[in-house]
């Protein structure tokens, strides 16, 4: 049997694994999504609780198991290791008031945790740590009815839960096609195998020095991390108010994302989700309590922490005015169009070079308005630029212009004798008015939207989807405009890139006489990336 001061050393023998098997299993990381940090929040959790119990001194395995289980809860970070610190938290409720355990009661817990983290999982995916935690536990408590000694039991839940793990690529086609198992999966072996060297042998796995962890990398060439449909991991705790409870904010949460964990307990609410809203859940989140340890993480690019973004000293323009502008855009030409139309600031950025939350806070920031609307330009900003609405000084508003033409045909819709709400639903409609195409090259060879395409070919986007793949930039931006213009059209605006000269783009134009009967203008841009954006109306 094992006692409380036996769990614990357990507990931080699983912990010190983890830390030194963290990039191994970060490198595993393909599911949910590609982005390397599955090693990184599992090790993040379970310090957590060994934090704790360096100082706790007790022999009552309840005991133990409940402070485990609130620091990991507090501590988790990620998907993993939020449903961690669920299994952890149902393995607690079993062995509550227990001085003792025996294999009967560790199984018996193993499994009380995992129904509590399937419970908090709203759509549970196999060939996960779920999978393995659940066969493994499934199979320990099985093989108590041989014997109720707990090392042997514990080792036959490692041996299954191996086995499970070596079976995940099977469940999982994402697995197979990077050639690894389950990094959750991996990670829980690890913890396992780390307590198992306390129980077998009574020694805690010490740290390692960093160059001497292993590593295994998957590989993650074969996976687009630019489609990752929710790009900001979010997790927080709530300190409930007296009274309230969370049921509403559990159903709200289903909608705004995926990869769900919702914990609730007597006082707090422990929150991860994966959405594209991070300030619209915390909104909703603060009605029911205090907010702590807010962590929101950009997916592609993990670990930029934005609150750390927002530390630097700020200087805020003073509110002269009663409007202003914020406009993403890059290129001498757009740059100078936007600023004609009444732009404040201009923050450089666009399709592969996206600013972030911080450079668009500082051009607010310097904006010299009570209201200032922020352009984005560009489907993959417009979540960066919402992240400035809650911690700006200023009223901001975030209008969801996905293309260049569009943020013009805003900008030229503004009317200042008119109100922030008029305005606002004279741009929305002028956006929707607009039709946009592109005309770029493939840098490599892929496959999108189940064309196939070649580098250095030429592509024709109308509203960011590909509709043509050609040989010649001419004939490709023709059968762009021919499409755009197919039902009619008013206005044919051409901003021709850093790439194009003049002349090519006035030949452009007069090829375009012959089908589009609609006024052209032909503008210099100056972009990169795009050697023409077309704006029809």
């Amino acid at each position: 049997m094992i006692n409380g001061a036996i769990f614990k050393d357990m507990i931080i023998s699983g912990a010190n694994n983890i830390e030194n098997n963290k990039q191994e299993i970060n490198d595993l990381n393909v599911f949910p999504v590609p982005d390397g940090d599955t090693g990184t929040n599992m090790s993040l959790t379970m310090n957590a609780a060994k934090k704790e119990l360096l100082n706790i001194e007790d022999d009552n395995i309840g005991n133990v198991a409940r402070i485990v289980s609130s620091a990991l809860l507090k501590g988790a970070r990620g998907n993993s290791g939020v449903i961690l610190s669920l299994f952890f938290r149902g393995f607690s409720k079993e062995l509550n008031g227990k001085e003792k355990a025996n294999g009967v009661d560790f199984s018996k817990a193993l499994n009380t945790g995992v129904k509590a983290a399937y419970k908090a999982v709203m759509k549970p995916t196999e060939g996960t740590i779920l999978t393995v935690a659940r066969v493994s536990a499934d199979y320990g408590l099985e093989y108590t009815k041989r014997t109720q000694e707990i090392l042997s039991v514990f080792e036959e839940i490692i041996r299954s839960a191996n086995e499970t793990l070596e079976k995940t690529p099977d469940m999982l086609p994402v697995l197979k096609q990077a050639n690894v198992v389950d990094a959750g999966g991996k990670g829980l072996i690890v913890i396992y195998e780390g307590m198992l060297s306390v129980l077998k042998n009574n020694i805690i796995i010490e740290l390692l020095e960093k160059e001497q962890r292993p590593s295994l990398k998957a590989d993650f060439q074969s996976f687009k991390t630019e489609d990752i449909k929710f790009l900001y991991c979010t997790e927080f705790i709530i300190n409930k108010n007296i009274g309230s409870n969370g049921q509403n904010l559990e159903a709200f949460l289903h909608t705004m994302g995926d990869s769900v964990v919702f914990a609730e307990d007597t006082d707090i609410i422990k929150v991860h989700i994966h959405t594209n809203n991070p300030g619209i859940i915390l909104e909703n989140a603060i009605e029911i309590g205090n907010l702590i340890n807010i962590k929101i993480d950009n997916m592609k690019e993990q670990h930029s922490d934005l609150t750390n973004e927002v530390k630097e000293n700020r200087v805020i323009a003073e509110a002269i005015n009663e409007f202003g502008f914020v406009v993403v855009s890059v290129g001498i030409g757009l740059n100078e169009v936007f600023l004609d139309l009444g732009a404040d600031n201009i923050v450089d950025g666009g399709q592969t070079m996206n600013p972030s939350t911080q450079d668009i806070l500082k051009a607010i920031d310097k904006t010299p308005a009570k209201t200032v609307f922020v352009l984005p330009n560009n489907k993959n900003i417009i979540m960066a630029a919402k992240q400035t609405i809650p911690i700006s000084e200023k009223n901001v508003l975030v209008l969801e212009t996905k293309t260049i033409p569009q943020g013009i045909g805003a900008m030229l819709e503004f009317n200042p004798a008119l109100s922030k709400k008029e305005n606002e639903k004279l741009m929305n409609s002028a956006i929707r008015k607009v039709k946009t195409g592109l005309v770029t090259f493939a840098v490599r060879n892929s496959v999108l939207d189940e064309k196939e395409i070649k580098q250095g070919e030429i592509i024709g986007l109308i509203e960011n989807k590909i509709a043509y793949i050609e040989k010649e930039i001419e004939k490709c931006s023709i059968d762009v405009i021919k499409k755009l213009t197919k039902e009619g059209a008013n206005f044919v605006s051409i901003f021709y890139g850093i790439d194009i000269t003049e002349q090519q783009a006035n030949e452009l134009k007069e090829k375009i006489k012959e089908f589009v009967n609609a006024e052209i203008n032909i503008v210099f841009g100056g972009q990169p990336v795009y050697y023409y954006i077309i704006s029809v109306e």
